[in-house]
């Protein structure tokens, strides 16, 4: 009975130490999610596309002055940047020590820098060239400092003396980069004009990469209604300064901008400052649109980019202070994926950020990012679908689009929503002529220039298969109606048209007249005013054909003109028919104070009978669109706007015949019915506002009598 028990133990052992010694599949527990956004806007959630493998700077010693064999700990405290250079050493600006940290490419510490002929003072930025000479932004003292590799004083730079920059200007360098020649481009602090362009000898050269100043629909509306000295008065509005910046082998500067910038807030820059990020995307910074419910309601609530990276690839990283997350674009600005967020506070977690302040990359494409409030530097590694994603799209964007397409399926077998993936293969099945393929992978891409020049290859092929037949029909045709013309058959047909026996039915009468108005709009508007032609009857009837025309357009309208996912039937009736009967009732009140004649009666009608364009033109176009392309955009466009133009012309009489005005009146009114449309908007806004409070203030006090 023992040697059994003994045998069964052995057993038991022999498996268990098999199981540990046997090789298992790496499994990657991270405690972040990673999404990217399909060509809708929509979240998509994705296999982590970098994994979390180490923690670098938490034990650092440095030796006691009293004992040197004596090494006392000696951590960073607040720092703002890091510098990885071509062999992968590291240099952390440890703002907070007043240093310069440098590690090895393992994370081990090398020396720390203080140049102490003329002590660092809070230093923010660090730049190391290729020839190991060190550059530092030393915030604290207002100067930049450059260093020979060996850490010993070289130059320093203070402010710039020249007559491009005001009396009042601080001097206050943040960041820095060395471009091939020696010249600096420096971000400071408060310098709207953009980064500082200064020569080797610290002289002004000008300024780069300025940003836009953002004006509001008030400040334009100050600036039209207010003289020059009200104007004078006002805040100055000035562009948002530059955060950070970085360069890649190939010249490009690339800038991060935060504070209340909504766009373009990544740059891309060439050597004459203009913007190189191709992609239809506008906004950069990602994040999910339930982050920003636990904000306080006087919180930011957009991106703060604080510093941006580029890998050798020439993908571009940027991390976000305000959400924590770090965002991926290629080359041409298009998002690849985005993942990190917040640790708990109280704790710390592998993968997620208190406070990100820097990140930069090494050779290896692999990821550090530096966190000034747990003072430590995290260390990423791409994944293998991170791998397959950045290889395919270098591809890609290089035009090899046969290569990537076993890179993209892979990608696509583990996400099958990943929108690069999927336009990844739409190009590829271009490139094989597969335009059908193309055309449906491009339209699933969200990409209208791809699906248009799929269509017209597709278009051209039909053409030149069908081309006989074609131009047979088209000479046939040709021959009957100069025949029929010749035996004068159409001339009897027409004489029997015109003689026919009109309809009596008052609303088929009333619709009949909706069309003379489009052929004679100041006959038309008048007889509605004065001959009490039209009814309320058939002005409904023509604005529920209008909102169907509205509907058919978004439905069937080309995806090559159009890029609608979804259409919400509601919306698009509330929006029409708010601003058309808004338009109505300002237009009453405006013209009952403001010397008009017409009736509500009369403005409803006209305004309604004014819209029938729309639907004479609004329907064929949108069928029209799915023969056309992108090439014959401004066939489409001039047709697009020539029905806004010809409402606008109909309105515009509408309002002059209605109510007996010269033009110069009928201007006022329209101006005047505007604004009174906008502040029943804010009415209506407030109104719904305040209502809200007190249901929620009711319900509050419902409770709390309840519950008591």
């Amino acid at each position: 009975m023992n040697y059994k028990r003994g045998g069964l133990w052995l057993f038991l052992s022999l498996i268990i130490l098999s199981t540990v010694l046997l090789p298992q599949a790496a499994k990657a527990d991270v405690k972040y999610n990673t999404f990217t956004k399909n060509s809708a806007g929509n979240l998509i959630w994705l296999q982590p596309a970098y994994i979390p493998i180490d923690v670098i700077g938490e034990d650092l010693y440095m030796a006691d002055p009293n004992d040197p064999s004596v090494k006392t700990v000696s951590s960073m405290s607040h720092p703002k940047d890091i510098f990885i250079d071509d062999t992968n050493q590291m240099y952390i600006a440890d703002t907070g020590n007043n240093r310069i940290v440098q590690l090895d490419s393992s994370g081990r510490l090398v020396r720390f820098i203080t140049v102490p002929e003329s002590a660092l003072n809070k230093p923010e930025g660090v730049f190391v060239t290729k020839e190991g000479e060190i550059f530092i932004a030393d915030t604290g003292n207002r100067r930049i400092v450059k260093l020979d590799k060996d850490g010993k004083l070289v130059q320093e730079i203070t402010k710039p003396d020249s007559q491009f920059i005001s009396d009042t200007f601080v001097f206050t360098p943040v960041k820095l980069i060395v471009d091939e020649r020696g010249f600096l481009y420096v971000a400071s602090q408060g310098s709207y004009e953009g980064l500082l362009v200064l020569d080797p000898n610290g002289n002004l050269q000008g300024y780069f990469g300025t940003n836009q100043t953002l004006l509001s629909a008030m400040d334009a509306l100050k600036k039209w209604l207010y003289t020059e000295s009200m104007y004078a008065k006002e805040v100055l509005k000035r562009p948002e300064t530059i955060n950070s910046l970085a360069s890649d082998g190939s010249g490009f500067i690339y800038t991060v901008t935060g504070g209340s910038i909504s766009s373009n807030q990544l740059k891309k820059l060439n050597s004459r400052g203009d913007n190189m990020l191709r992609s239809s995307q506008g906004t950069f910074g990602e994040y999910r649109p339930s982050d920003t419910r636990g904000l306080a309601p006087t919180a930011v609530k957009t991106p703060q980019l604080i510093d941006v990276a580029v890998d050798s690839d020439g993908n571009i990283a940027v991390v976000d202070q305000q959400f924590k997350y770090i965002s991926h674009y290629d080359g041409n600005g298009s998002l690849l994926y985005f993942w990190g967020g917040p640790s708990a506070a109280g704790t710390s977690q592998i993968g997620l950020m208190k406070s990100p302040v820097a990140l930069d990359f090494n050779s290896k494409n692999e990821l550090f990012v530096l966190d000034d409030q747990e003072n430590i530097i995290q260390k990423f590694r791409m994944s293998e679908f991170g791998q397959n994603v950045v290889e395919a799209n270098k591809l890609t964007l290089s035009g090899f689009y046969e290569e990537s397409e076993k890179l993209w399926q892979d990608v696509l077998r583990l996400n099958a929503e990943f929108t690069p993936a999927i336009q990844g293969l739409a190009h590829a099945a271009f490139k094989k002529e597969q335009f059908a393929e193309a055309k449906r992978l491009f339209k699933a891409a969200g990409d209208q220039e791809g699906f248009s020049e799929s269509y017209w290859q597709i278009r051209l092929f039909w053409f030149q298969q069908n081309f006989s037949w074609i131009a047979s029909l088209v000479l046939v045709g040709i021959f009957l109606m100069v025949a029929l013309e010749k035996w004068s058959v159409t001339k009897r047909l027409k004489a029997k048209w015109r003689s026919r026996e009109r309809s009596k039915n008052p609303l088929i009468t009333h619709f009949k007249h909706a069309f003379f108005v489009l052929r004679h709009p100041v006959d038309g508007f008048t007889a509605i005013r004065y001959e009490g032609k039209g009814t309320y009857w058939s002005a409904a009837v023509i604005i529920v054909v209008t909102y169907s025309a509205l509907l058919i357009r978004e439905y069937f309208t080309s995806f090559s003109f159009q890029l609608v996912h979804f259409v919400n039937v509601y919306n698009v009736f509330t929006q029409f028919f708010v601003v058309w009967i808004m338009w109505v009732i300002s237009n009453y009140l405006v013209s009952s104070i403001y010397r008009g004649e017409g009736r509500f009666r009369d403005i409803f009608i006209g305004s309604a009978y004014a819209l029938v364009p729309y639907i004479l033109i609004g329907i064929p176009l949108a069928i029209v669109s799915n023969v056309m392309t992108l090439s014959e955009s401004s066939v489409y466009n001039f047709v697009s706007e020539g029905i806004v133009i010809w409402i606008g012309l109909l309105m515009f009489w509408n309002t002059q015949w209605i109510h007996n005005y010269t033009v110069g009146e009928t201007i006022i009114n329209i101006v005047l019915t505007l604004v009174t449309m906008i502040v029943i908007g804010i009415l209506i806004f407030i109104t719904v506002g305040l209502t809200s409070d007190l249901f929620s203030f009711l319900y509050e006090i419902f409770q709390e009598v309840t519950l008591r």
